[in-house]
């Protein structure tokens, strides 16, 4: 079976308004150095969304616990809008997740906007209180089961991106259904598919 070009939408900061999970640094860089960050739920795990997907608990924080390695070593980037790639694009980052956990099955995300060209369109976006939204990219196989489409085991998490949607609460997918492409070996490095072999030992 291919893997499809997976995306799931969250509104970003329910309501338009952030939760206070930043450091004391962090404020300091906000105060400071005019420094950006967003919070809020990432993703979900267990539940169908409104597209009628659902992502196994078990596969998501397999996935989740591979991405922060990346986190770990500030190369957890992202872009804006819906880029059609399995590749995070340099020359197009808006923002680096710097900080990821879970609260139950939500996965909660922290995101700091940097200081390129599409970061600080985000910055003035957000700073202006544009309703923003954050949309999981990964590769994955579908099956579906009593009206779900669930998610299999060999789906791998690539990025968040920074998305503008109708502001919901719910999960939807904006995903071109029928694009279909193969997965990109590029999309990891060697040192990332050795720790997820050793996590999928580990666990």
């Amino acid at each position: 079976m291919n893997k499809v070009l997976l995306r799931e939408y969250y509104e970003l900061c329910e309501g338009g308004v952030c939760q206070d999970f930043l450091t004391e640094a962090e404020k300091r860089m906000v105060n400071e150095q005019g420094a950006v960050f967003l919070t809020g739920i990432i993703q979900c795990a267990g539940e169908r969304n409104g597209n009628g997907r659902v992502y196994p608990e078990g596969v998501l924080r397999r996935e989740v616990k591979n991405y922060k390695k990346i986190i770990n070593e500030n190369r957890a980037l992202g872009e804006l809008d819906h880029p059609d790639d399995s590749v995070v694009n340099l020359r197009n980052v808006s923002h680096m997740v710097t900080d990821c956990w879970w609260d139950a099955n939500k996965l909660m995300g922290k995101i700091r906007a940097l200081d390129t060209p599409a970061g600080n369109i985000l910055k003035s976006l957000a700073q202006s209180g544009v309703s923003l939204g954050i949309s999981s990219r990964g590769m994955g196989s579908v099956h579906e089961a009593n009206g779900d489409t669930i998610v299999e085991d060999d789906f791998q998490l690539i990025c968040f991106d920074i998305v503008s949607e109708p502001s919901t609460t719910n999960a939807y997918l904006s995903l071109s259904e029928n694009k279909q492409r193969e997965l990109q070996n590029e999309a990891w490095t060697k040192a990332d598919r050795i720790n997820r072999a050793l996590n999928n030992i580990l666990m």
